[in-house]
């Protein structure tokens, strides 16, 4: 059982860490340096992703959509395909930057925030987030979602992504189950404690339900899990669809 908490050092820290990394980000998601590992298992890792992309369009996230932990705008181009407004918020001004010269759209506002303490001004239509929640602490849990609940109008959508813990990342990344904080090394030897939790799709069940979502969370056969659902009228008053 796990009984690391999270300090507010760790989480500085870890938004330090995504400063620093963001030239580096998408080396991850296009298996590049580090994190090639070959044509097999990378054409199984990109095979995976048009899964997830495929459920987000079929899911149709349209209206005003607000994009938690944006980061370079691998996600942020997606939305825009369904989407009137994207709202892009992020922790890191490193990352909102590559994310406005590569989504370079007039529909997207950008927001530099921390998403511990954010609050918007207003509710939107849907919400998204990739690679978000592992690392919001396991006692913060509960809160955040029940912000994401407060974030959308009454029968707004919600859909996250995140990875499974399988061994895709780096050689000097080794996956551990056992505590929510990790090191994490950059191309450059340096190297930073952040948060990283590790969740089967059945896990997040439960915790959604909570917070006032009808929610369905699926795995894809390796690498990631990814939940949608909507918003009921109040907290708490939901049901499990899946």
């Amino acid at each position: 059982m796990m009984n690391d908490s999270v300090s507010l050092q760790t989480l500085e820290g870890m938004k330090r860490y995504y400063q620093a990394s963001a030239s580096e980000y998408d080396e991850i998601f296009n298996r590049q340096g580090r994190y090639d590992q070959g044509p097999e298992l990378n054409a199984r890792w990109f095979a995976e992703w048009d899964e997830v992309f495929a459920q987000l369009h079929a899911f149709h996230l349209t209206g005003d959509v607000v994009e938690l932990a944006a980061g370079t705008g691998t996600w942020t181009q997606q939305l825009l395909r369904s989407a009137s407004t994207v709202t892009a918020v992020d922790a890191s001004a490193e990352m909102l930057a590559i994310n406005q010269a590569k989504v370079a759209s007039p529909r997207v506002s950008y927001v530099l925030a921390d998403l511990f303490c954010w609050q918007p001004e207003r509710v939107y239509d849907a919400l998204f987030f990739g690679f978000w929640i592992s690392h919001v602490p396991r006692e913060q849990l509960d809160a955040f979602l029940r912000s994401c609940w407060a974030w959308l109008r009454p029968g707004g959508k919600m859909f996250f992504v995140d990875d499974t813990g399988c061994p895709t990342t780096a050689p000097d990344q080794p996956v551990r189950r056992d505590r929510q904080i990790e090191t994490r090394t950059l191309n450059d030897g340096r190297s930073f404690e952040i948060v990283k939790n590790f969740y089967e799709a059945a896990d997040l069940v439960a915790p959604c339900v909570r917070a006032g979502f009808d929610i369905t969370m699926r795995q894809t056969a390796t690498s990631f899990l990814y939940g949608f659902g909507t918003r009921l009228p109040s907290e708490r008053n939901s049901k499990n669809l899946q």
